[in-house]
């Protein structure tokens, strides 16, 4: 496995996304439809990465945004993940926990002080990864702050003071 940094609007970013949103039709009815820009992801304030098979094949992806003090419920220093996914042919090698582990490191060296994420209730897997990586319930946040099945997760990216 190889992980790549790229862009959000790069080709095999944006075939994961496509798979990805087909994923959340199969378990919402609909895609995600929170609002999102490749320049997002564009260090310091953001990072996209890609996870590629032996063959070459984009296989995985996760990334992290900036995000400060919002009317959506945002706070300052924060690192919002998106799009993080696994094709199902690829699920259960760890690939969604090195690309947690690499977003979480860039968040912390741009200065970011929290990782937070929504996600839903029909998404165990997703549920069980975070809470075993050490995120925890938040005050919801983002576009689906509203809706009844999300879930905000967050993690402190600051070293507890001994």
């Amino acid at each position: 496995m190889e992980i790549r940094r790229t862009r959000y609007d790069e080709p095999a970013a944006v075939l994961l996304n496509d798979l990805v949103q087909l994923e959340y039709v199969e378990r919402y009815g609909d895609g995600d439809e929170t609002p999102m820009a490749a320049d997002h992801f564009d260090p310091p304030r953001g990072l996209y990465l890609v996870a590629y098979d032996a063959d070459g094949k984009p296989v995985a992806s996760g990334g992290w945004r900036a995000q400060d003090t919002s009317p959506e419920g945002y706070e300052d220093g924060d690192a919002e993940i998106k799009r993080m996914f696994v094709v199902r042919e690829a699920r259960g090698r760890g690939l969604a926990r090195a690309i947690l582990a690499e977003l979480e490191a860039s968040a912390a060296a741009a200065g970011r002080t929290r990782m937070v994420l929504e996600t839903g209730q029909r998404q165990p897997e997703a549920i069980a990864l975070y809470t075993s990586c050490g995120y925890l319930p938040v005050k919801k946040f983002g576009h689906y702050r509203e809706a009844e099945l999300s879930l905000c997760l967050g993690k402190s990216l600051v070293e507890p003071r001994g």
